[in-house]
């Protein structure tokens, strides 16, 4: 029976939203785009027509696959996070609004560095926050460091969709072990680590456990692995004056800020996302002391 595209995607949005799906209309809608290879516009002045058959058994399977719990952005193949569009697989995380909160934080400090000043998005998975930033401030240069061989596929995938080749460049870097004696003079690491505490990991939703990288959301014991690692390790890679951003889970921030404070960050501070939960907490890696080491003049006198 011949179906027009307005009728699949009106019996798609009824089967998502009654099966919980929050954006059960924007997620039809871009499920219809991707099986009939039309986008947006095209689709909308196209709603009316009949539907080939292959491209109704082909939407009717990516709907299947929606419905049995794969998110939409691995089905997509790609997602928009601050303003681009990325990339994204089983290999990486799929970027959340709640993570622009970090990107917004290091716009706030480069923004105003001098040319040629230099950032890494350490842990970066899809090269998400690093690429936002670059994108954002074209006078900062961007390393993203991750350590998954998969996840670095994908970051040069990301450069190259995103134009951003001359300002982004990707490493192969462990966010647990001491970094290469190379790196130095960073003005700003943005780190968004994995941070789930390894027994909650069977607890999360089956959207998450069953397709997300389970190397991207194992924290340790406690969650807090990967904090301690880059607040010792990694602050000898930032020139003095430079910032540490980490992202955050619920109920984590003060424990994050104690650990940064701990190894000698200054000017702690917790920065709320959207929604007024505890997002980002970063610090200051201390300036010398111009005065420290000098000999008292015990000529002076004393008031």
């Amino acid at each position: 029976m011949a179906t027009t595209y307005n009728d699949l995607y009106l019996n798609a949005r009824r089967d998502l939203k009654a099966a919980g799906v929050d954006q059960a209309q924007l997620e039809a809608r871009e499920l219809l785009c991707l099986a009939s290879d039309k986008n947006r516009e095209q689709m909308m002045k196209d709603l009316t027509l009949y539907a080939p058959d292959h491209v109704e058994a082909r939407f009717l399977e990516l709907v299947r696959r929606r419905l049995s719990g794969e998110p939409v952005a691995y089905i997509l193949g790609e997602w928009d996070f601050y303003g681009i569009t990325l990339d994204v697989c089983r290999d990486v995380l799929i970027p959340r609004p709640d993570t622009e909160t970090l990107v917004d934080r290091g716009v706030l400090f480069v923004r105003d560095l001098p040319e040629g000043s230099w950032a890494m998005d350490l842990c970066a998975g899809s090269g998400c926050v690093g690429l936002a930033l670059a994108n954002s401030c074209p006078n900062v240069r961007v390393i993203l460091a991750e350590w998954s061989e998969d996840a670095l596929r994908v970051c040069r995938q990301n450069i190259r969709r995103t134009g951003l080749s001359r300002q982004v460049s990707q490493v192969r870097v462990n966010a647990m072990e001491a970094p290469p004696r190379l790196f130095r003079d960073f003005d700003v690491i943005l780190c968004n680590p994995p941070y789930i505490p390894t027994g909650d990991l069977a607890g999360l939703d089956s959207s998450v456990k069953d397709y997300e990288p389970i190397m991207a959301l194992d924290g340790g014991p406690d969650g807090l692995a990967f904090y301690r690692s880059v607040a010792d390790r990694w602050k000898t890679v930032l020139r003095p004056g430079g910032k540490l951003m980490f992202e955050v889970g619920i109920d984590q921030a003060d424990a994050v800020k104690d650990i940064l404070e701990e190894n000698g960050f200054e000017d702690v501070i917790i920065t709320p996302d959207a929604a007024g939960r505890p997002r980002v907490v970063e610090g200051s890696k201390p300036r010398p002391d111009l005065f420290a080491g000098l000999a008292p003049d015990l000529d002076a006198p004393a008031y």
